[in-house]
Formats: C-alpha cells, structure tokens, sequence
C-alpha cells in the first residue's frame, strides 16, 4: 500500500520506549507553532513509500521493540498507517502514534478509518503540541497538555486511562 512520508528514522529511542521505527507520515493540518517537523506539514511534500518495505525494514531489525507513527499526521492517512500498524503487531511489535487530535476527537468524529487505526495503537500520545506547554523534561513528548494514553484500556474503561511504564 502507498503511503505519503516525510521520512523514517530507524533505531529511534525518543518516540516511545526500546528501539523504534519512527515513520515520519507527510501531511498536517494542525501547524501548531513550535512543531519540530514543520517540513511534514503540506499534504504534497515528502515523497511515496510502500507500507511493505517500511515494514520489512522493521523486520530486519531483530532489536526493534515497535513502530512509532509520527507526522505530518498520522490520522490523515489512516489506511495506509493501519496496514502498517496490523503488520507490526503480525510481527509481535507495539505500535506508538502521535496525533495533534484529543481521543476524545477521534472517538467522537466516527470516522472509521481512523478508530481502525485507533484500535490498531497500543499508545497514543495525543493534543496539540503548544509552545507556552513545552518542556523539555518530558518523556516521549513535547508539551504538558499531550497524554500518553493507553488505548486499549481506555477503550475498556470509556475514558482516556494514561499509560504507565513498565517497572523493571
């Protein structure tokens, strides 16, 4: 399946927990002042990619803990993302997605693309990003108002349940 990127970074240890394969996804209607990818903002920059080679490239990568669906924004091309998504966890991998939209968007748009993919993410880490929330102290995000949010306890429980890491 094509999809639209800005780019990929293998062995990523920012955009979720482990090693990750951070799909940068092109397209962004938020524009929120301060974003660190404004390059992935217009809808026709980046280039094509198949959704099967960013996936057999997370495959080689025996040490890869998941994939991470960044932007631009990954809800603009939720077919696309949720091929990539299904085949992470066929591959026994965790799937992180960063969205400029609240759960509570998502949930209450309907659309069924994008609760598909929401349904395929193990963590969303959701809201806008906003300058005068940064902070630099952050784990896997850059400003207080987003959540981590574990999605299929959420889904369970009806409301947004915050993801808590693992204790070793």
């Amino acid at each position: 399946m094509n999809i639209r990127i800005a780019g990929t970074v293998g062995d990523s240890i920012v955009d979720g927990p482990g090693l990750r394969l951070t799909v940068f996804t092109q397209g962004c209607p938020h524009h929120c002042p301060g974003c660190h990818n404004p390059e992935t903002h217009d809808p026709a920059g980046g280039h094509d990619a198949d959704t099967g080679e960013i996936l057999a490239a997370l495959a080689r990568n025996p040490l890869a803990s998941g994939v991470t669906l960044s932007g631009g924004e990954p809800f603009c091309q939720p077919a696309a993302c949720l091929d990539i998504a299904r085949g992470a966890h066929a591959l026994g991998k965790n799937v992180w997605t960063y969205t400029g939209y609240t759960l509570e968007r998502l949930l209450s748009e309907g659309d069924p693309d994008r609760l598909a993919l929401l349904r395929e993410t193990d963590v969303l880490v959701d809201g806008p990003f906003v300058q005068a929330e940064k902070s630099l102290e952050l784990r896997f995000c850059g400003s207080r108002n987003q959540r981590l949010i574990d999605v299929k306890r959420s889904l369970a429980s009806g409301g947004a349940v915050l993801w808590e890491p693992p204790v070793w």
